[in-house]
């Protein structure tokens, strides 16, 4: 799916809702696109889900990049963006194209990067490096410090008509498509219905033109709690758990492996001392 076809989904006028979910890896990209999801997020979660930080910021572009490699390796039909790691686009237009096109490189066919009106400039950049670029306003993770933590945001009227300038400004720039996250139902409708671009929610309400959840809030292979808006279809951690613990026991009580699952001596196998080949 290229971004012409996620531009034209607006539920407004008959567009099916996108789906989108992150991946990281080849097995969650393959199962993910078998799925039938429309775009994969090599999402800078990556971080906190499969590397173990607290937070976003200790995610590096080369992390991104070898993540985008291995999502991109399965070929998805699905559209494949990926996140700029803070602070690649924080330093400027050179610094933003630079890793915008490691990851085009790598595989990705968008990038996406957390902000509004401040980042004018790289919006542009990057557009004019023809790398096509989704937008992302709301609970921005990379701001996380300056926010004192993942709070809902745009909880006021004035907050929520600074999002709703911050959106359109995105659109004016020529972004494909905007994310809106952790903010107010009533704010997700408004930016949705002010916007020709699809909106695509995660903790936005149910009026969006698309959804986005972590692969692994999905799937129940999350640690610790999940936030309000995650809606589990599966406890996949129970299940491997389980496997796992019933292989340990095969092990330990000598059932794994059985001889049926190991191999035997070959007698028309050649020898290694029968290539006809002498010192």
């Amino acid at each position: 799916m290229n971004t012409q076809a996620i531009r034209s989904r607006k539920r407004s006028t008959g567009g099916v809702p996108l789906v989108m979910v992150t991946a990281y890896d080849v097995a969650g990209a393959y199962f993910a696109d078998r799925a039938g999801v429309d775009i994969l997020l090599v999402g800078d979660s990556l971080a906190n889900v499969m590397l173990g930080h607290r937070d976003t910021l200790h995610l590096t572009i080369g992390d991104m990049v070898r993540h985008v490699e291995a999502v991109a390796s399965v070929s998805p039909r699905a559209h494949v963006v990926a996140d700029l790691p803070w602070p690649t686009y924080h330093e400027g237009r050179n610094e933003a194209v630079r890793a915008g096109a490691a990851l085009v490189r790598a595989g990705a066919q968008s990038v996406k990067l957390e902000g509004g009106a401040k980042r004018t400039d790289v919006v542009r950049a990057l557009l004019d490096a023809e790398i096509p670029v989704m937008g992302h306003l709301g609970l921005t993770p990379q701001s996380v410090l300056t926010m004192g933590g993942y709070r809902v945001q745009a909880k006021s009227e004035e907050a929520a008509r600074l999002l709703v300038e911050d959106a359109r400004h995105l659109e004016s720039l020529g972004v494909y498509s905007l994310v809106l996250e952790g903010v107010p139902a009533s704010v997700g409708t408004l930016v949705t219905a002010t916007l020709d671009i699809p909106t695509i929610g995660i903790g936005a309400g149910p009026d969006t033109d698309g959804q986005v959840l972590v692969f692994h809030d999905i799937l129940g292979l999350s640690l610790g709690p999940t936030a309000k808006f995650v809606r589990r279809y599966a406890e996949l951690g129970e299940a491997m758990t389980e496997a796992l613990a019933r292989y340990a026991d095969d092990v330990r009580s000598g059932s794994f492996p059985t001889l049926a699952e190991s191999y035997e001596i070959d007698p028309d196998e050649p020898s290694a001392t029968s290539s006809g080949r002498t010192g």
